[in-house]
């Protein structure tokens, strides 16, 4: 993003709320002249003492001029602030919930595929860190850019010379700046990467501490966690050490505005060219100019984080929504076909390749293959977790596009080893299924999928929450839970992704019952881990490197496909 529109676009997404910012901007402004009143009255009660002034009444009106002048800069400071931070809250509020409201128009496939806590840290780190842009810098910084404008014009004012010198120290400090933040967007895009990586692997590593100390992985995960540590300090250190020198320069030489003044001043004093008063003057503004200088300084590494945080925002904000029409139509049958289907992920990667098969309607369908075969991908396709860009998909002979995305959803029900519980009742989280589902049919539904005996010996029967994720429960529960919610849905299609893959016996065979009734008058999709579960469909998919090898019944693919026979005498010589 190029700067001159870095704060162009940070005032768009101020939106509503730029003219509440710009009256702070006015009130900061104000404030840094009047608060320049008490260095010039200072100079003008030196300039009275020198001369021997025994007039009271001169002291008096520039001491209460200097007092005014502290006050209302004061006064008008808080004010300012008052405004910025009302309205910066106000406009993080509503990035947020633009934000948030983004979630649901992105791919089901992305929002899936998207680490852990990299929303979290865009959302809510990331927006949060643009309070002090939008709160601090834009009235601060561009209040104590005008200051030092105005002090420059009254030592101009004073004696041209001493105006002059006055910056001689501004261009050299500004040298050493550029030097440093040349590069500056670059590194704090960077440390924003790498933190990110280091704050997904965090919320990894805690939410998986009972499967990972379990299996006695603690050191190798804790590892991992700290490698991600030890490389985010690492970052850092090495990003300032090599602009260290370059900032302690900048910061140290831009303020010294008495570096020329003082020495220079005092030879045009004793040559006869600058009157006592007017070097004393000098001398007093500049001291003006060093807090001024030092304010703006502080906001500079501010200035330089706004492209990127605007960046991430608009990641977010401008991120590729799925199209398509909001025309209802009425779906007359779920045959599913794609034609010619090839698909990658937004890093290139091509996952399939001119893929085409048939599913007709009421009939249950199973993909295998190796792992990273792509048959998880089809699978998501269908469900209509990303929109295809070469190929199609139709369902029941309407393309997907023409189909509204809430009508796609409502025909399809997926459920895969991982199905998220939220932190509610058993009874709402299989409410989900059907939101306007009565007590009694959420009951009725639990006993078809064989959850309602767990249940009710559950400490407040359906009324009992299943905590962060459904951590209260087991596995096997959690599964049947997501199950009957499926059931509840009571969508035509329903897709399987590895449901059963990592349970054991018991837990399996009741599961499979439950499965068993979902499935009753359903068009099934099942992405198979253990082949004896799918070897009774009507059509059997072997997924190899991104493309249907072959297809058919199992019997007809153990003599037709290799792959499929070995994968067959595997997964046979897994169980026996």
């Amino acid at each position: 993003m190029k700067k001159e529109n870095q704060f162009k676009k940070l005032m768009i997404l101020a939106n509503n709320h730029r003219a509440s910012l710009n009256l702070s901007v006015l009130l900061a402004s104000l404030g840094v002249i009047f608060g320049i009143l008490p260095f010039i009255s200072g100079g003008k009660i030196a300039e009275g003492l020198i001369s021997n002034d025994t007039d009271k009444n001169y002291y008096i009106l520039w001491c209460l001029i200097g007092l005014l002048g502290y006050a209302l800069k004061t006064l008008l400071y808080a004010w300012s602030l008052s405004i910025s931070h009302k309205a910066t809250f106000s406009i993080l509020a509503d990035i947020r919930i633009k934000m948030i409201e983004k979630l649901p128009k992105l791919s089901l496939g992305t929002i899936s595929e998207t680490p852990s806590g990299a929303f979290k840290q865009k959302i809510v780190d990331q927006v949060e860190s643009m309070e002090s842009p939008l709160a601090h810098m834009f009235p601060e910084m561009t209040a104590n850019l005008l200051g030092p404008v105005f002090v420059f014009l009254y030592l101009l004012f004073v004696d041209w010379r001493m105006g002059l010198l006055s910056l001689v120290s501004f261009p050299i400090g500004m040298f050493f700046m550029v030097s440093v933040f040349k590069s500056y967007g670059d590194n704090f895009a960077g440390a924003m990467k790498i933190g990110g990586e280091m704050n997904s692997s965090l919320v990894e590593y805690v939410n998986g501490l009972e499967v990972i100390r379990s299996y006695n992985q603690t050191d190798k995960t804790y590892k991992k966690i700290t490698d991600k540590v030890y490389a985010n300090a690492k970052y850092y250190y090495d990003w300032m050490t090599k602009t260290q020198f370059g900032m302690s320069m900048s910061k140290a030489i831009t303020p010294t505005t008495l570096l020329a003044i003082l020495p220079l001043g005092y030879i045009f004093y004793k040559n006869g060219s600058l009157s006592l008063t007017g070097y004393l003057l000098s001398i007093i503004l500049s001291f003006s100019l060093q807090g001024l200088l030092n304010t703006m300084m502080r906001f500079t590494t501010i200035g330089a984080q706004v492209g990127t945080l605007v960046e991430n925002v608009e990641s977010v904000l401008n991120a590729t929504e799925q199209i398509h029409s909001e025309e209802k139509i009425v779906i007359k049958n779920h045959d599913i076909e794609l034609n010619n289907v090839s698909f990658e992920y937004e890093d290139g990667q091509e996952i399939l390749s001119d893929i085409s098969l048939q599913i007709k309607e009421g009939t249950k369908n199973a993909f295998v293959g190796l792992s990273g075969g792509g048959k998880s991908t089809i699978a998501k396709l269908i469900a209509g977790f990303w929109d295809v860009k070469k190929g199609e998909i139709k369902m029941g002979d309407i393309p997907y596009e023409n189909i509204p995305l809430e009508e796609l959803y409502d025909q399809v029900s997926f459920v895969s080893q991982d199905n998220f519980l939220f932190d509610d009742t058993v009874r709402e989280n299989i409410r989900m299924g059907d939101p306007k589902a009565s007590d009694k049919e959420v009951e009725e539904i639990s006993k078809k999928a064989g959850c309602h005996e767990f249940i009710s010996h559950l400490e407040n029967a359906y009324e009992t929450r299943v905590g962060k994720q459904g951590e209260s429960l087991s596995g096997g529960e959690r599964q049947r839970i997501v199950i009957a919610r499926a059931m509840l849905k009571n969508a035509p299609i329903v897709i399987f992704d590895e449901a059963t893959a990592y349970m054991d016996p018991e837990n399996e065979y009741l599961i499979q019952n439950s499965l068993n009734e979902l499935i009753k008058n359903k068009t099934v999709i099942v992405i198979a881990h253990r082949l004896y579960t799918i070897k009774d469909s009507d059509k059997i998919f072997v997924v190899n490197n991104g493309k249907i090898e072959d297809s058919g019944k199992h019997e007809d693919l153990l003599n037709s496909s290799e792959t499929y026979k070995k994968l067959w005498k595997t997964s046979i010589g897994k169980e026996d």
